[in-house]
């Protein structure tokens, strides 16, 4: 005999109502016959909102992606919108990426939004994830949806809302939408459609967007430097294909070679083993590709295209991949510099990072006298600081999981803008005889050699979950006072909102919400992050290192210096 848990199959018991069609229903009860872990990890919870929207495995059941978990999140934000703006006319924009099912998503979406009154601008196919951001400020809606799941494995898909701002939805409209859809009743859900208020939308937008990001993205590279740049791109089967090519042609660009056996959308990313630009291997056959045609630059992005993973030449002339850290400093560094030239710079702009990122973001803003804001993971935060200070000047931002975002007029990553960003470094670079690692060490020399490093640990499922929360609990419970060596002197908690100053014992209230992250810092200035992830079923561990570096013939020295010090951090902490 099969035991479910009573809890499990109360909500098991919800889906064979009527409320569910009979094909769902059927679905459900060969789960219960065949695959009772499957159920399980179906029901045991409702996909809850994280750093990234929400995001699931495609399926039946509370846990999953489906037609009825999207359609009571949709209800429950048309119900949020009308209480929040009670006589206006309500408008949405919906975008979706190269997934399975995403354009039937992005409809059922639009049907619900609509059945419910609201005017709804659906893009007649994918798009970029940063032109809805663009989009919904553009056409004055009052939030946005995307139906991505960025780079995640095939089977997931999700759900990303976007308000007024173009920010995605940050405190208090989370928790108070979030609540709205806890109350509702799958049998609430609108799924009749008012086709007259379903507006498809397309290549007019896509011009307003790739002329904007022209214009934000281009900073006085001559024509020839621009022709004598050699770019390699893949768009990884994703949707950047749609916007990238167009806008580095619209900014002079001609000499860019495209993966073609990655040029195609496609859900299954059949190149690659994971679709996303933070794992070597999907750049393989682009940084193959620039070999072959002696490229230059290579950038590859994720499916929605929100992050861009750039290649580019060391000092031996090989091609190695920048970290997110390495490029938000060149593009950061980049921005600043402009702004500097032009006289730009009054004292009332800021740049942005977030907690687990290169503490260099700040030592750079310091040497240009602007302000860094520091916030939580998430592109959500630094829109948010955007909408919060709106009489500072928003420069550039980023954060090391390859994002970055140019100006405020999109007001999330954006591969698109970026990505003409980092050709126009290139150019610029190159048109001085120098390459983009050459510009980065020059910022190491100026400013301090900063060296980071990322380590994921996967734990799936219900068991995962749950051994991911016990090490938190106890790298709480038992905070280390050394590692490798060094003498802990911080430890800064953003659950409890308290930084302790091991040496003085003082402690002080850390302005920034509440967050599962847990530094260090230490007596040598290395600075160790924990946080699960938001978006996957990961822990994650950030160790950043420094040292003086005098001179670029001591670049290699100095780099596996500190290469060394992060493996003995690592193995001190038994990752």
């Amino acid at each position: 005999m099969i035991y479910i848990k009573p809890e499990i199959l109360e909500r098991v018991n919800t889906w064979l109502t009527p409320t569910f069609d009979e094909e769902s229903q059927k679905q459900i009860k060969e789960m219960i016959a065949s695959n009772p872990k499957e159920l399980e990890e179906s029901f045991y919870k409702d996909l809850e909102f994280g750093t990234g929207g929400m995001r699931g495995i495609m399926g039946l059941g509370t846990n999953r992606i489906n037609k009825y978990t999207l359609g009571k999140n949709t209800q429950g934000l048309s119900n949020y919108l009308q209480q929040t703006f009670p006589n206006e006319d309500l408008k949405v924009a919906i975008a979706y990426d190269c997934r399975h099912n995403s354009k039937t998503f992005g409809k059922l979406v639009a049907d619900v939004f609509s059945a419910n009154g609201i005017k709804v601008y659906l893009f007649e196919d994918l798009r970029p994830t940063p032109e809805l951001s663009f989009t919904l400020k553009h056409l004055n809606c009052h939030c946005g949806i995307v139906l991505t799941a960025s780079h995640n494995p095939p089977e997931y898909n999700g759900y990303k809302v976007y308000w007024q701002d173009g920010g995605q939805l940050v405190p208090p409209q989370d928790a108070e939408i979030i609540a709205e859809i806890n109350r509702l009743k799958y049998s609430e859900i609108k799924f009749e459609a008012n086709e007259s208020l379903i507006q498809y939308i397309g290549k007019d937008i896509d011009d307003v967007f790739i002329n904007a990001s022209v214009n934000n993205g281009s900073f006085d590279t001559t024509k020839e430097a621009k022709e004598n740049l050699n770019i390699v791109f893949t768009s990884l089967h994703g949707t950047s294909i749609i916007a990238i090519p167009e806008t580095l042609k619209r900014a002079g660009y001609t000499n860019v070679n495209i993966v073609e056996e990655q040029r195609e959308p496609d859900g299954d990313f059949p190149t690659v083993v994971s679709p996303n630009p933070e794992e070597p291997e999907a750049l393989k056959m682009a940084m193959a590709l620039a070999e072959k045609v002696n490229g230059d630059i290579v950038i590859g992005t994720d499916p929605d295209c929100d992050r861009l993973g750039v290649v580019v030449r060391n000092l031996d002339n090989e091609l190695v991949i920048l970290n997110g850290n390495q490029t938000m400093l060149l593009m950061t560094n980049f921005l600043l510099k402009q702004w500097k030239n032009e006289g730009k710079i009054k004292g009332n702009e800021f740049i942005a990072s977030t907690i687990v990122s290169t503490p260099m973001m700040s030592v750079i803003a310091d040497a240009y006298d602007v302000e860094c804001k520091i916030g939580l993971t998430g592109f959500k935060w630094i829109a948010k600081m955007i909408k919060d200070f709106p009489n500072l000047d928003f420069i550039g931002g980023g954060e090391e999981s390859f994002g970055f975002m140019v100006g405020d007029f999109v007001r999330d990553k954006d591969a698109v803008t970026s990505t003409l960003l980092a050709c126009e470094i290139a150019a610029q670079a190159k048109a001085k005889g120098k390459t983009m690692f050459e510009e980065l060490i020059d910022i190491y020399i100026k400013h301090g050699f900063y060296k980071e490093r990322l380590v994921s640990l996967t734990k799936k499922g219900i068991e995962g979950a749950e051994e991911i929360k016990q090490m938190m609990i106890d790298a709480r419970n038992n905070p280390l006072k050394e590692i490798n060596g060094e003498k802990v002197v911080l430890i800064e908690d953003y659950q409890t909102s308290i930084a302790k100053n091991l040496q003085s014992q003082e402690e002080s209230t850390l302005d920034i919400p509440k967050s599962n992250v847990l530094i260090y810092y230490t007596e040598n200035g290395s600075k160790i992050a924990l946080r699960p992830s938001g978006t996957e079923p990961k822990i994650k561990f950030y160790i950043s290192v420094n040292t003086e570096l005098d001179n670029s013939s001591d670049f290699k020295k100095t780099e596996q210096l500190l290469d060394d010090r992060i493996d003995a951090i690592l193995k001190d902490m038994n990752l």
